[in-house]
């Protein structure tokens, strides 16, 4: 029987913020008085910031969450739901061409 290990939403947020760091930003955590808004604004270099949701496989997104992702795809701002490490790694590499 093979074993899956699942990854918890602090575990690809830790990693998020690893790699964010290891390419010259930085990944704040935001603790938004109102509901929806993303968990991390990640700055990168060149002027570049982005907001970013973390979730894991099996997570939804709330209700406030997809209108907050709306809000910003509206505005034409840099959105990102990521789902696991290796989601984080093919973000950062697609941003950071």
């Amino acid at each position: 029987m093979e074993l899956v290990a699942l990854m918890l939403e602090r575990d690809v947020e830790a990693h998020l913020r690893k790699v964010v760091l290891a390419a010259g930003g930085q990944a704040y955590k935001w603790r938004s008085p109102t509901g929806g808004v993303a968990d991390r604004v990640v700055c990168l270099p060149g002027g570049v910031t982005w907001f970013v949701e973390v979730k894991t496989a099996g997570g939804r997104l709330s209700p406030l969450q997809i209108i907050f992702g709306k809000t910003m795809a509206r505005l034409e701002q840099n959105y990102a739901v990521l789902w696991s490490s290796e989601d984080v790694d093919k973000w950062l590499s697609e941003t950071t061409k």
